[in-house]
This record gives C-alpha cells, structure tokens and sequence, in this order.
C-alpha cells in the first residue's frame, strides 16, 4: 500500500480527515461500537423496564463495570482501526478488538486520572481545568499507539504534545462538542419537555419511554464515539509531524522496506 501523506493540518482539515477516515472505515468502527456498547445499552434498557436505577443497584454497579470495561475496549480498537488507516495499513474490527483487550487497565487509570486533574482543576479556577483537558486529552491516543508507556506517562506524553497548542486542542474540542453531543442532549430536552415526569428528579415517565430513550441515545452514541477519536487520533498525528518530524520518520521506513 503506498505512504500516507502526513503534514501539518488545520484544525478544518484534522475534522476533514477525520471525517473521511470514518466514512471510509465506518463497517469496522460501527462494529466495534455494536460490540462494545451492545450490552451495556441493554443493561441500561432493562434497568429502566425494571423500575430504574434506584431499584436495581446491584444490577447498576454491573452495569457501570461493564460499561467501564467495554468503553475502553471500544476506545483502544477505535484508536487502532483508526491509527493504522491512517498509516497505510487499515485492519478490521476483530482485529482491533483482540489488539484492544490488554489496554484495558491502563485505558481505565488513565482515565481516572485525567477525570482527578481536570477536576482539580476546575475546583482551583476554570481556567486551569480548561488548560488541562486540551493538555491530557491525547493521553487515551498515546497509550494505545505506544504501548510502552504507563498510564502516568502517557499523561505526560500528552502534555508536552500539547504544548503550545492546548488552545488550538480546546478549540477542536469545542468543536466537536457542538457537532457530536448537542445532538444528544437535544433529546433529553425535547424528553423533558414533551415527557410529564421526565424533567424532575423523583418522577419517572413511564418505563416504556424510559427504555425508548435509553435505546436512541445508545444508538446515537454508537455513531457518535467513533468520530470522537477518529479526531482526536488524527490530532495526535498531526502534532507529532509537527513536533517530532514524524513524516520523514515514516517516509524514511517506507523507503527502508521498498
């Protein structure tokens, strides 16, 4: 297969090329999210046919492990179907699914300390939990494309990747909140609104709506992830070619096995 072309990209053209990427391998990205968000979408479904989440707290500690578990699985395949496209060598789900189950643990720590970091930093002042989140969010991307590093690490590796480019980052990521989560929280809105009960914190509407928007909200979701880090991967990319020369590395092993 011939070299990428990898150079420099705008924020525009990381959100072009992402998009392209999950056009082009929508099939494996759409089965890894099938896989990974399959069973936890019906946990959730028979939760709410049950009764809700305060009825059923043991079967809701399952569902937040598997859910846990699966996420980063779903995650690292993601990351891997997309990385190697993205380098000439595309793979499919099952593929990535097998490659992504060992990053189970450090995906979970990593997140985990992400979520302490950005937390602490909003507590101090916003500014600070804003600078972190477009600091660490390349983190997930860095661990799953070089394994060598810890979660701790991986951390770090984002944020040196980062820097001098962390609000060109929360730029991007605004972005994508406004083009991938709106959607979503326009129907819990349009639920709480048109829904008697939904809106309030003790009424419930009843269970076959309940299990009606857990289903589309699990199905938007399923599109939605991939496309997540379908940019975020390209943007780790691309800050490597910026910082690190990771074009002519790349070249420079293509024209070595030729």
């Amino acid at each position: 297969m011939a070299p990428p072309t990898l150079r420099p990209l705008s924020v525009g053209e990381i959100l072009d090329v992402s998009f392209t990427l999950y056009r082009r391998h929508f099939a494996p990205l759409a089965g890894v999210a099938i896989v990974c968000s399959g069973i936890p979408v019906v946990l959730n479904m028979f939760i709410e046919a049950a009764g809700g989440m305060l009825e059923n707290l043991p079967l809701v500690l399952v569902y937040y492990i598997v859910f846990a578990a699966l996420s980063s699985v779903a995650t690292a395949a993601t990351v891997f179907i997309v990385s190697e496209s993205y380098l000439g060598r595309p793979i499919d789900a099952r593929a990535a699914l097998r490659r992504a189950a060992p990053y189970i643990g450090k995906i979970l720590l990593c997140s985990m300390l992400t979520a302490l970091a950005v937390g602490i930093g909003f507590i101090l002042f916003v500014v600070p939990g804003i600078v972190l989140i477009a600091g660490l969010i390349l983190a997930v991307p860095a661990i799953v494309i070089e394994p060598r590093l810890s979660s701790s690490a991986a951390l770090s590796r984002s944020w040196e990747l980062t820097r001098g480019s962390r609000w060109r980052m929360f730029g991007l990521l605004l972005v994508l909140v406004i083009l991938l989560y709106i959607p979503i929280a326009a129907i819990g809105g349009l639920v709480a609104l048109f829904v008697p009960g939904a809106g309030t914190m003790f009424a419930r509407p009843g269970a076959s709506v309940s299990v009606a928007v857990v289903a589309l909200t699990g199905l938007m979701q399923i599109f939605i992830y991939p496309l997540f880090y379908c940019v975020l991967t390209v943007a780790y990319y691309d800050l490597r070619v910026r910082k690190e020369g990771f074009d002519l590395e790349v070249l420079a092993s293509t024209l070595l096995t030729a």
